[in-house]
């Protein structure tokens, strides 16, 4: 029925925004109370030396505002999966059944990859915290590579998905056991996006358009599951996003943008030629905030490199505005009227 599928993507929404606002008041203050920041301000460059013009713009909202805000976004997705689940399992009514999204093919491993990354990230955010250099980038990359390893062997191997869908090509590509280092590549870079937490609310408002669009392209191809998984998770962001926006009471950090981006990159999986639609093909079209964040991170260290000078003031590129002197609210809304064109655009591009 028409009406249940579309009530079983708004009440996950609207139940992970309330679970976000009843979480928040208790984050916050255990938060606040220990000190959940980083000691010191100041980052690091790619090659080791300080990134003075980060850290011009940066030092003084990096000390007093604490990290582990993708808290609000992963917990009240899984609480709310748990919710109705065991709402359903106790009642047996068929409306409560027919809401409950936690679904063997389709919501198991979004929600299995969101908490790994969760959980590898909210040890790297623990390491900044406490005076360390957190997690090395290789040691993070090569976590990512591993779960995404291992979701590429069970879409290759369980699902038998062996082809992607390519924009501009109207029919699946073959790419046989390539597939599997395909799907690898496509991960590391959509978590190499997850730079884009670095202004107050511009990550949250640019995740949020980008499942809300899967979303709709998971109703299009008659996957409620994974659409309500989706749901829920803009659901959570909006909460998030009521407490981040400027000044932000905490940021997203590790912990939100490594379990965000590795969902993000089943969700547009499963949405692609396993659903027969083409969640892969738009994804650089629903994504293009990221796949922007990423290049011109990838241009800057190149110049740097090979021509010994910078294409940005800083990298990555909402950075480069901020130094250019737009503050920075004006850098989110921007990024959020973007990435809401962008999304409107891939889904309709995955729909025709």
């Amino acid at each position: 029925m028409p009406e249940l599928t579309a009530l079983k993507v708004f009440i996950p929404a609207a139940l992970a925004f309330l679970v976000g606002i009843a979480l928040t008041p208790l984050l916050t203050h255990f938060l606040y109370k220990y000190k959940m920041w980083k000691p010191r301000a100041g980052k690091l460059a790619f090659d080791g030396s300080a990134a003075t013009t980060f850290n011009g713009l940066h030092a003084e909202r990096e000390v007093g505002t604490p990290r582990f805000g993708g808290v609000i976004v992963w917990a009240s997705v899984l609480l709310s999966a748990g919710i109705v689940s065991a709402l359903a399992a106790f009642f047996h009514t068929p409306f409560l059944q027919g809401l409950a999204f936690i679904s063997r093919t389709e919501t198991w491993i979004p929600l299995a990859t969101l908490a790994v990354g969760a959980l590898v990230g909210g040890i790297d955010d623990l390491f900044e915290i406490r005076g360390r250099a957190g997690l090395r980038l290789r040691t993070r990359l090569l976590i990512v590579a591993v779960v995404a390893l291992l979701c590429a062997f069970w879409f290759y191997y369980k699902l038998g998905i062996s082809s992607t869908s390519i924009l501009f090509i109207a029919h699946p590509v073959q790419l046989g056991v390539l597939f599997i280092p395909f799907f690898v590549g496509i991960a590391l870079f959509i978590y190499a996006g997850g730079v884009i937490d670095g202004v107050d609310g511009l990550a949250g408002g640019v995740f949020m358009s980008i499942f809300a669009a899967y979303a709709g392209i998971a109703i299009f191809e008659h996957h409620p599951s994974l659409a309500a998984f989706c749901a829920a998770m803009v659901g959570g962001l909006l909460a998030f996003l009521w407490f981040n926006i400027p000044p932000a009471r905490y940021y997203l950090s590790e912990t939100g943008t490594m379990g965000l981006t590795l969902s993000l990159t089943v969700v547009a999986f499963l949405s692609d030629t396993l659903s027969g639609g083409r969640g892969i093909a738009v994804l650089p079209i629903i994504g293009l905030l990221l796949v922007v964040t990423v290049l011109s991170d990838i241009v800057q260290i190149l110049s740097k490199r090979f021509f010994g000078k910078k294409i940005f003031r800083i990298a990555p590129l909402h950075h480069h505005f901020e130094a250019l002197g737009w503050p920075p609210y004006k850098v989110t809304m921007r990024y959020w009227i973007v990435g809401i064109v962008a999304a409107i655009i891939g889904m309709t591009v995955a729909i025709l």
